[in-house]
C-alpha cells in the first residue's frame, strides 16, 4: 500500500493485479477501513505446474483513519490492477494560514 495527501484528500493506492473488481471489498466500521480482495489461480485441465511464483488466495487490509478525513464521502477505482482509495480531508482539518499580528510600542527585555 502507497499512502499520500493530494489536493485535499487522502489517497491509498494497492497493487491488486489479477484480482476481478468483483473479488474487491472496501469497507469502513467504526474509523476502520478494510480492504479485502481475491486471487482465483485459473487452472486448465491438464495443465502440471513445474514453477509457481505468482500468489494466490485473499488478503486483508485494515487501516485506522484520522478524525480529519470524511469516511462518509470515501471513492474507490480500480485501473490496470491498482486499487485507488480516496478520502477526502475534512475542511477544518485543511492547512490554513494564520496571520501574525505585529504589536506596537512594546520592546523585549534584554
Amino acid at each position: 500500500m502507497d499512502s499520500f495527501r493530494r489536493d485535499g484528500e487522502l489517497v491509498l493506492r494497492f497493487d491488486v493485479p489479477g484480482v476481478d473488481p468483483e473479488k474487491i471489498d472496501v469497507t469502513v466500521d467504526k474509523g476502520v477501513l478494510t480492504v479485502s480482495a481475491t486471487r482465483e489461480e485459473a487452472k486448465t485441465e491438464g495443465e502440471n505446474p513445474i514453477v509457481r511464483e505468482r500468489r494466490f488466495g485473499s488478503f486483508t487490509r485494515r487501516v485506522r483513519l484520522s478524525d480529519n478525513l470524511n469516511a462518509d464521502a470515501i471513492e474507490a477505482s480500480n485501473n490496470e490492477g491498482v486499487l485507488e482509495i480516496r478520502i477526502p480531508v475534512l475542511e477544518e482539518a485543511k492547512p490554513r494560514k494564520i496571520t501574525v499580528a505585529a504589536t506596537e510600542g512594546k520592546e523585549l527585555a534584554g
